[in-house]
């Protein structure tokens, strides 16, 4: 009964609360096409992935983000990701490494899963490749 009642009064602490919602500071696509209960989560995560203080710099993270667009593809996100690694200085040589990286990604993949290569085999070889002497 005591969780009950604490449970009650938490849930009308927050409907008393002011509304305290991002979504108004998402970008217009976001807000266009998502449901409207889920863009503050949305753009909330966006925004902690992509935070430049994160692990990976800013950059980085969007020659990451361009490599996967053009494997999936995506014309939206490969339109967006190049202005953004542009933006933050990404070179044109930068950009193709990047596509190529992941084109040699997509290549090793389809070779090795359509040939049904032996998982343990494989494992066993890429631990040679990065053990160390």
């Amino acid at each position: 009964m005591k969780k009950l009642f604490i449970t009650t009064i938490a849930a009308w602490a927050l409907t008393a609360l002011p509304a305290t919602s991002v979504a108004d500071e998402a970008p217009a696509f976001m807000q266009d096409t998502f449901p409207e209960t889920a863009v503050d989560g949305a753009w909330q995560e966006f925004q902690a992935i992509h935070d430049p203080d994160g692990a990976l710099d800013a950059r980085t993270k969007e020659l990451i983000a361009l490599g996967i667009a053009a494997q999936v593809p995506c014309d939206y996100c490969i339109y967006y990701h190049t202005n953004a690694a542009e933006s933050l200085g990404a070179s044109e040589a930068q950009i193709r490494e990047a596509l190529a990286v992941a084109a040699s990604v997509r290549k090793w993949s389809t070779v090795l899963n359509g040939s049904l290569y032996d998982f343990s085999e494989w494992q066993q070889q890429v631990d040679e490749m990065f053990a160390q002497d």
